[in-house]
């Protein structure tokens, strides 16, 4: 004789099923955004990292050190709130649009895809997605860009990493930011890049320093060789 399946059984399973639609319809939302930004030749970037790791000072650095015209740039910043992040792109000279999420701990494809139509699209050539600073919602979500992007911070410690290996593990990039702090932080730099490669062996590892600009150009030396790349794919 089967057993009567309980209210909570019932809950539990209309909530996985939910969350099955919900990220099924996310992901047929960002493929569509990643054929727009194919047809248009535009290479998309998805940046993540907790708050406060540096990922809008790291946009500043990119900015500051690219070699073409900042019209060929856009960023999207994703936060709860306000458009502070957005202006200090703005104020670099490149076009920024903020997406204010409320109290939603994540950006989603939806959200990329609207706001990016607000973009001089036609220009642009290397689209900066800032998600929202949070090590965990945002690798549930794709949305619909090309690389992933994840900023680790000095202070925040060694072990953000191995305590967060979902994020880590969808990283094509981890950049370990504010390095110039490092003597004063007792970060086991060398652990840290071991546990990386030991969560994910492909990912390239990177350090920068906003006040020597170390760093900017390697990373931008792989920005370009992925656009150039995927262009060349896109033939």
């Amino acid at each position: 004789m089967n057993q009567p399946t309980t209210p909570v059984e019932n809950s539990n399973t209309k909530t996985v099923e939910d969350m099955r639609s919900l990220f099924k319809k996310n992901d047929q939302v960002a493929d569509q955004t990643r054929i727009k930004l194919n047809e248009r030749k535009i290479f998309g970037i998805n940046l993540m990292g907790s708050p406060g790791s540096g990922k809008t000072t790291l946009l500043e650095g990119l900015i500051d050190q690219y070699q073409g015209q900042l019209s060929e740039l856009g960023v999207l910043e994703g936060d709860l709130a306000t458009e502070r992040d957005a202006d200090r792109i703005r104020n670099k000279g490149v076009s920024a649009q903020q997406i204010s999420t409320g109290s939603v701990c994540h950006l989603s494809a939806a959200m990329v895809s609207e706001s990016m139509e607000q973009l001089p699209l036609d220009d642009i050539k290397v689209l900066f997605v800032e998600n929202v600073g949070n090590l965990v919602c945002p690798s549930k979500f794709a949305l619909g860009t090309h690389k992933n992007i994840v900023a680790v911070s000095i202070p925040e410690g060694d072990d953000k990493p191995v305590k967060y290996p979902v994020m880590i593990r969808m990283a094509d990039v981890v950049i370990f930011t504010k390095v110039d702090l490092l003597p004063h932080f007792d970060f086991d730099l060398e652990r840290s890049t071991r546990e990386i490669k030991e969560i994910n062996p492909n990912a390239l590892i990177l350090q920068t320093d906003i006040k020597t600009k170390h760093g900017f150009a390697e990373l931008w030396k792989e920005i370009l060789g992925w656009a150039q790349k995927n262009d060349a794919e896109l033939l």
